[in-house]
């Protein structure tokens, strides 16, 4: 912006917009060899891996391995990745060996069970899994439930 006094031109310039100081950092979740990541779409969906490699910016190197969660060693694009908390010390391009010493070390995989993600899949999972007799049963306790819910707040 400029600002005529007279002869004289005055270039004023808009004070300077900085981003706020976060107190903590932007992105805590890296793409990086030894993160743990759960596999959203294709024939390995729902299943737990480890990035082993990067190769570009859009794909990495994952395997499971594939004795421990059924996820052999292949290429794999980011997108079809959910990156998790847990991280170990893995080096790039690590065997299949190191990595199971590393899963075992760290009990990574007992981590990982432990969080809310996980126990939330399962669930889902055991839901998905349920006979028709077994939803049948389900319902009929909530109903109950819900009929002591509704009884004991009409009493107060």
């Amino acid at each position: 912006m400029q600002l005529h006094f007279g002869s004289r031109q005055i270039c004023v310039s808009p004070p300077r917009l900085t981003l706020p100081q976060l107190s903590a950092a932007m992105f805590d979740r890296f793409v990086q060899p030894g993160r743990l990541a759960l596999i959203t779409y294709g024939p390995c969906a729902g299943k737990v891996c480890t990035i082993v490699d990067i190769v570009d910016q859009k794909r990495v190197v994952v395997d499971g391995p594939q004795s421990v969660t059924g996820v052999r060693r292949h290429m794999m694009p980011i997108k079809r990745l959910s990156l998790t908390d847990l991280r170990m010390t893995l080096r790039r391009g690590a065997r299949e060996k190191t990595l199971k010493k590393e899963l075992e070390k760290g009990e990574i995989l007992k981590k990982w069970g432990e969080t809310a993600w996980a126990k939330k899949l399962n669930a889902k999972e055991a839901r998905k899994n349920l006979s028709d007799f077994e939803r049948f049963k389900l319902m009929v306790a909530k109903k109950k439930r819900s009929q002591a819910v509704k009884k004991a707040l009409k009493k107060k």
